[in-house]
């Protein structure tokens, strides 16, 4: 039956660029203001130009210590005019913003994982978490915590009845009155990952499995959307009755009574899609662009834009498609399909029947040759065998020819297992086995289980072939053992670390008007008045910014000798609580190459600056916004060699100084502490120095240990101490503080880059 569905095709309306990386979120505030978040760890409030098409970047929301994913948005009030907005982060926080200024209100902690979903209970925030939690927060303040899912808690909203609904790893979705669960929604096979209202109807569901569901609050599937060829993120309904769903397979795609109506394609995975009340459509993309599309003909794109984003496409589609194995995009053109004619014994002539495959647009087309009439003959398009098939399943974002669901039984969950013909399988059942964290004793069943599974029961065994742990020819039952091979050296993912980070993000405008307040404190105070700063000096901090905010120009911009001066007074006069903006623009101060120069000449001589600095900000209560600025100048002055020497120098003092930040509740201040010990461990590698190594590994030892660790803190603690192990002179001591137990903990990590890294360490130890 052919179905007569009403439906205008959505064509591009504007492209909103800024952001350095995936684009995680969509939040939209009013059709006049749309919020994203990233993978680059900011928000971007894009509002709607004077031309009522386009959209620009109004306002940049900076806080967040790792990427940022669900947005909501609180409307105005007479206190907040343009309303607020909420963010969840990996770096397990939710914040509040003030969109009048784009300042962070709130920070709520409580959470020990990446929040996952934020939706707003009346004036309560309700977030879920991979900690498998869901939590209420209130003015502010943590009032309940509650779970209910087996596994992770991917999403959250509230309907419009009042209840709220969850949606988790564990497949199922559950409907919530306050903290009790009242139903529970199973169908989907594998994780539930976004939610969405469907009005007078129920709510949707987006899965891994692929499938978007319609649900009755009875339980009932009221429809099935199938579709999409690989994981579906988000999903979102308009009240026209529309349906958006974004997609890893690169489709946003839009559905109306429950048929695919219109594919929407992009230049990589869609994380989120969402309906503006106008019923246009924003899309947020893992190249970094949020894009908007409509229907509407006096907003759409014009024609130089939509022909440069379908250019992209193509380009985009044609450096991921494959012809008998081949990239189309090096396929030889039309012009490799010469006719040379040639004498009979010319070694170099075309044999008759000779076939060569060129590119003739987006296709791979075969040629023969024709020696009696010598010309090509056009055999066909070539349509690529199942090795390059576009049906090829895709498990975190790389296609194989298979992806196994595993069971393994004892309760545990079903593993995915990816595979490919080419691989060796007793290769990659180690692979698998060491990322799943499973022992060994499974190895010849998973590879028994592989080769029944993927038809290859007659697989030969490859002599080259090398186990990854011992170096020696993998053992096939029935064979003669092999002889054991040279050692091959292990590959490890996240280790050495190269090259050292920095914090290279300010909020100038907040320092600036910080430092303004603290001065007009210091003046009100007849007994402080003398170390205020005149307005004449208040200004020249006003130019230091401006300078530091040019950052193209920081090879030609210099600083007076009186700039830096009048830095030092604010750090040397100035109340240990009032000091804080000024580090600040000393961190980003080091960064400049003239800048770095100047301070130098203060930290080489009897009156060391730094030393100074670092001896105020670290004695009793200590404020958590000093020990943070401070520890970021030090982690920046990595950056300059011509410090490297003093860092060296200095290390010990250092290090007991701020020895006590691995424990800190303050997430900022342990990942900086955290960078400050990774780009220890990469000086003091280079300079070969065991003593200073060995301090490093111990505190880093620390923060490997403690399981309330942020999780950015974690990783780079572990990837310093990788690093210290594999290049460093500290291995045997490593070993002797047992970081065999932190290794293994850390695989059991649910989060995967922690996985990872424990898995290098793990090997560094096994490996002689």
């Amino acid at each position: 039956m052919v179905m007569d569905i009403d439906f205008n095709e959505y064509k591009l309306r504007c492209e909103l660029r800024g952001h350095d990386d995936d684009v995680r979120g969509i939040c939209v505030c009013t059709d006049e203001n749309i919020a994203s978040s990233s993978r680059d760890r900011t928000i971007r409030i894009w509002s709607l130009d004077s031309d009522k098409r386009k959209y620009s970047s109004s306002k940049i929301l900076l806080g967040h210590t790792s990427f940022v994913g669900p947005l909501a948005w609180i409307s105005p009030n007479e206190e907040f005019p343009e309303g607020r907005l909420v963010s969840g982060s990996m770096d397990t926080n939710v914040f509040v913003w003030n969109l009048v200024n784009g300042e962070n209100t709130q920070t709520l902690k409580g959470h020990s994982m990446q929040v996952t979903g934020v939706t707003l209970d009346n004036e309560d925030i309700v977030s879920s978490s991979v900690d498998q939690t869901l939590k209420r927060w209130r003015n502010g303040q943590l009032v309940e915590s509650w779970e209910g899912h087996q596994s992770p808690v991917q999403a959250v909203i509230k309907l419009p009845s009042g209840e709220l609904v969850s949606g988790s790893s564990d497949t199922t979705l559950k409907l919530w009155k306050g903290k009790t669960s009242l139903r529970t929604f199973a169908g989907h096979t594998d994780t539930v990952r976004g939610l969405a209202v469907m009005s007078d109807l129920g709510f949707l569901s987006a899965s891994h499995d692929g499938s978007i569901r319609l649900w009755a609050l009875s339980g009932e599937v009221l429809l099935e959307m199938v579709g999409h060829t690989s994981i579906v993120y988000s999903v979102d309904a308009h009240a026209s009755g529309l349906i958006v769903s974004g997609s890893e397979d690169r489709y946003a795609k839009i559905w109306k009574d429950g048929v695919c109506v219109q594919s929407l394609e992009h230049p990589g995975c869609v994380w989120d899609a969402k309906f503006l009340e106008s019923g246009d459509i924003v899309t947020a993309c893992s190249d970094g662009v949020v894009r908007v599309w409509t229907v509407r003909d006096e907003v759409i794109a014009d024609q130089m834009e939509i022909d440069a984003y379908n250019s992209l496409i193509s380009q985009y589609t044609l450096s991921r498609k494959k012809v008998g194995g081949m990239k189309l995009d090096e396929l030889p053109g039309l012009d490799a399909l010469t006719v040379a004619r040639c004498h009979l014994f010319s070694k170099f002539c075309t044999s008759d029947g000779q076939t060569k495959i060129v590119r003739e647009g987006d296709n791979g087309v075969a040629y023969s040759w024709n020696m009696r009439e010598q010309r090509w003959d056009k055999i066909g398009e070539v349509v690529d065998g199942p090795d390059g098939g576009a049906d090829r399943p895709i498990h975190d974002g790389v296609q194989y020819d298979f992806v196994f669901d595993v069971d393994i039984g004892d309760g545990e969950p079903i593993r995915k297992l990816p595979y490919n013909r080419s691989d060796n399988p007793y290769d990659a059942a180690d692979k698998w086995l060491l990322k799943e964290n499973l022992p060994f004793a499974y190895r010849q069943q998973i590879v028994e289980f592989i080769l029944q599974n993927s038809g290859q029961k007659d697989f030969n065994f490859n002599p080259s072939f090398r186990d990854p742990f011992t170096g020696a020819n993998a053992y096939v039952p029935g064979q003669a053992s092999h002889t054991a091979a040279t050692p091959a050296k292990p590959l490890f993912k996240h280790i050495p670390k190269k090259g050292v980070l920095v914090f290279d993000v300010a909020q100038y405008d907040g320092i600036l008007k910080k430092m303004s307040e603290f001065n007009n404190t210091l003046r009100s105070d007849p007994a402080n008045s003398d170390k205020s700063l005149t307005d004449l000096e208040l200004s020249r901090v006003g130019g230091i910014v401006k300078i530091l905010k040019d950052t193209s120009h920081y090879h030609s911009t210099n600083f007076a000798d009186m700039d830096i001066a009048l830095l030092l007074k604010v750090l040397q006069a100035w109340p240990p609580a009032m000091m804080f903006p000024a580090t600040d623009i000393v961190r980003m101060l080091v960064l400049h190459p003239h800048g770095s120069s100047l301070l130098i000449k203060h930290v080489e001589n009897n009156n060391d600056l730094i030393l100074d600095v670092i001896k105020k900000v670290t004695q009793d209560s200590a404020l958590p916004a000093n020990l943070l600025t401070t520890v970021r100048v030090l982690v920046n002055l990595f950056k300059n060699p011509s410090f490297h020497y003093w860092l060296q120098r200095h290390h010990s003092q250092i290090l007991d100084a701020f020895s006590n930040c691995y424990s800190s509740p303050n997430k900022n201040l342990q990942l900086a502490y955290s960078t400050l010990l990774l780009n220890y461990a990469v000086l003091l590698i280079e300079k070969k120095d065991q003593e200073g190594q060995a301090q490093v590994l111990s505190a880093a030892l620390q923060i490997g240990e403690e399981a309330a660790a942020d999780v950015d803190s974690k990783f780079r603690s572990l990837v310093a101490i990788g690093s210290l192990m594999l290049e460093g002179l500290v291995k045997k001591i490593a070993i002797d503080f047992d970081v065999e137990s932190i290794a293994k903990s850390a695989k059991a990590s649910k989060e995967a880059k922690i996985a990872e890294v424990g898995a290098d360490i793990d090997l560094l130890v096994r490996h002689p």
